[in-house]
């Protein structure tokens, strides 16, 4: 029984990674089950068992993504107790979707497609804004470069920026871009130098 689960998280994993993957390029609108299931290797019927609907799948996928992202945010935080310094890391944390064969923030995408996306979606979407404007502000404040009170305009405005950044510099090809307008923002004020 416990290897049968097992196997049923194991593939449930590998259709999350590869939703993910697809979602990154795709958006939700070009999360296509059939050409998923093909590349996961398995009949499309069978990605009812682990996702009843297309929906409940991109909601797995939203939610695994924020879930990393928070982890990713906290790991900086341990491993780098200078406020500033986590701010300056920050930008990386988007840059590293580009330098995946020029891949977007899950959220950006779905985000772009919010109308059309199903309210459980939009849930673990929104939820991934959060978690990212949260540690903003948390690391702004820690740093002293913002008080308590205008700390999530701020991390808002940091959050937008790179995302913006990301967006741009996808649509170039072009990861230079992105490198730029970091550059950019820090020397603006916008991002610690």
């Amino acid at each position: 029984m416990a290897n049968q689960a097992s196997t049923s998280t194991r593939s449930s994993d590998k259709i999350l990674a590869a939703a993910t993957k697809i979602a990154q390029a795709h958006g939700y609108g070009g999360l296509n089950l059939r050409a998923l299931a093909e590349e996961v290797g398995i009949k499309a019927a069978s990605l009812y068992h682990h996702f009843p609907s297309k929906a409940d799948l991109a909601a797995a996928v939203a939610k695994r993504y924020w879930e990393d992202a928070a982890a990713a945010l906290e790991a900086i935080s341990a491993k780098t107790p200078d406020a500033v310094a986590c701010l300056r890391k920050y930008p990386a944390t988007f840059r590293a979707a580009l330098a995946n064969d020029n891949r977007m923030c899950l959220a950006s995408f779905m985000t772009a497609e919010y109308d059309d996306l199903p309210d459980v979606v939009k849930t673990e979407v929104l939820t991934f804004v959060d978690v990212n404007v949260a540690w903003l502000a948390k690391m702004l404040v820690t740093a002293e470069i913002v008080g308590a009170k205008d700390a999530r305009t701020r991390a808002r405005a940091i959050f937008a920026a790179v995302s913006g950044a990301q967006l741009m510099a996808r649509g170039r090809a072009d990861i230079k871009l992105f490198d730029t307008l970091i550059d950019t923002y820090r020397a603006a004020g916008l991002l610690p130098a």
